[in-house]
């Protein structure tokens, strides 16, 4: 009889799970587990998802930033999670936060993990979780809602896949920008996320207004969705027709425009944190509650945090960075104490499989 490996469910709920989650996917698939992938269909998660390889079935969409609409939204995806749940028949689900598939996987009973790096997430009310899976520097104490497991990982996310990045030239021609200018690649905060502030919004408005006032600068911003692309166009209409100011027109590696640029500005967690791991210089306009994360990096010199309007100027350094010849090799540790905590924890869920999935290795 045929061994029965352990099927996977991955679910990725917005853009920058693809990149954290390709490189899971890849080990999970090479230690003999079957992994099967849905998407969010929202702004470029199944653009990033077809770039890396990632065959994935698009379930649900944007749900909009009015929380009421939002929560409707987050159970109606959960709903719509059902069939393709009953037809894989998956083993384990694992996600980094995505709450339709934590709501589903209690209803059916299917074990999960859950991945997170920023513990101020608001949780579901009235769902006790199954696993975490954190970064060393959260405390574990700091998790407030009822689960079964912790498990952690050295370093952040972002290094599980910063080491697979490889540069690419000409990513600035593609723009028309020289190479010469100052190359500023701004994120604006996810104002419809539940964690914004608005004063991220204010903050990241006098940032566009102290960049593009430098002659040497060029902007490369991206969106989070459609609206903000939207209210960026109507907003610097002159910039972008002047050449100052571009915006992608498809979905791009994120890790590949950083390296090309000189500085990083963003008002979100994992744009931060990936020019962190790359040494590229970045500075953080979220103004949210600090994380653990970014306390962390702020700490080791590798983030800095701008606080208000008046902290611009005086801490967003507009200067050519001296790029190495290519990025800093690191290992790949974090990606496996990510992916051993997974078997064990999949091991645990499902032992029978487990024991028919080592026989056949």
């Amino acid at each position: 009889m045929a061994n029965k490996r352990i099927k996977i469910w991955i679910d990725l709920d917005n853009a920058p799970h693809v990149p954290f989650f390709a490189p899971i996917i890849d080990e999970l698939q090479k230690r003999g587990y079957n992994v099967v992938v849905t998407a969010r269909d929202r702004f470029r998660v199944s653009e990033l998802a077809t770039m890396h390889h990632i065959p994935h079935e698009l379930i649900g969409g944007n749900h909009g930033k009015l929380k009421l609409v939002k929560g409707l939204g987050v159970v109606y995806r959960a709903f719509k999670l059902g069939p393709f749940a009953q037809r894989e028949k998956p083993d384990l689900a694992i996600s980094h936060g995505s709450r339709s598939q934590i709501i589903f996987t209690r209803m059916a009973g299917i074990p999960s993990v859950v991945l997170f790096d920023y513990e101020h997430a608001s949780r579901i009310p009235f769902i006790d979780y199954d696993n975490f899976i954190i970064p060393e520097v959260i405390p574990a104490e700091v998790i407030k809602v009822k689960h079964r497991y912790i498990g952690k990982y050295p370093g952040i996310k972002e290094d599980v896949y910063v080491p697979r990045f490889r540069p690419t030239e000409g990513v600035l021609d593609e723009f028309g920008i020289d190479a010469d200018r100052i190359v500023v690649l701004i994120r604006p905060p996810a104002t419809d996320a539940h964690y914004q502030s608005p004063k991220s919004a204010a903050l990241f408005r006098v940032v566009m207004d102290y960049v593009s006032a430098d002659p040497e600068t060029a902007i490369i911003l991206l969106p989070r969705n459609e609206q903000q692309e939207t209210m960026v166009r109507e907003t610097w209409p002159d910039l972008i027709g002047a050449g100052k100011l571009v915006i992608p027109e498809k979905a791009m590696e994120g890790l590949n425009l950083m390296w090309h640029s000189d500085l990083v500005i963003s008002g979100g967690g994992t744009m931060n944190r990936e020019a962190a791991a790359l040494g590229v210089p970045v500075y953080s306009i979220f103004r949210g509650e600090t994380c653990y994360v970014d306390r962390y990096l702020t700490e080791s010199g590798r983030l800095i945090m701008v606080e208000s309007p008046q902290e611009v100027a005086c801490k967003i350094r507009l200067e050519k960075w001296q790029r190495p010849e290519e990025p800093m090799k690191s290992s790949n540790r974090t990606l496996q104490v990510i992916v051993d905590e997974l078997e064990a924890i999949a091991a645990a869920a499902c032992p029978a499989s487990a024991g028919r999935l080592e026989s056949a290795q």
